[in-house]
């Protein structure tokens, strides 16, 4: 069993892509992405909303998590939320298996 986190970032004047920008070309999006237990860790931006960003972020189990959230980097992210004046949303879900009840609906 997996968790997922649906993380939603909201600012104003296209701030919450700036955050994600930054945290992708410091590196420190990379570094969350070879942490023990990350499986997910992607950014994608809602088209009927321009100034929020949805983060899908997985983690092995509740252990990976809470080491990843007792992390140095936390603080990190944490204060550029701050620079960047970003409010959240978050959303937890529990991944058992793969659905495929609806795969044949499933183009790949």
């Amino acid at each position: 069993m997996s968790i997922m986190m649906h993380l939603y970032y909201t600012g104003t004047e296209g701030k919450a892509r700036r955050f994600i920008e930054e945290m992708e070309m410091t590196g420190m999006a990379d570094r969350i992405r070879k942490e023990e237990g990350n499986e997910k860790y992607e950014y994608f931006y809602p088209a009927s909303d321009p100034e929020t960003v949805l983060l899908i972020d997985i983690w092995r189990d509740q252990a990976a998590l809470d080491r990843h959230h007792s992390s140095p980097m936390m603080k990190t992210i944490a204060e550029l939320r701050d620079k960047y004046d970003l409010h959240m949303k978050a959303e937890r879900f529990l991944v058992f298996s793969e659905d495929t009840s609806g795969s044949k609906f499933i183009r790949k």
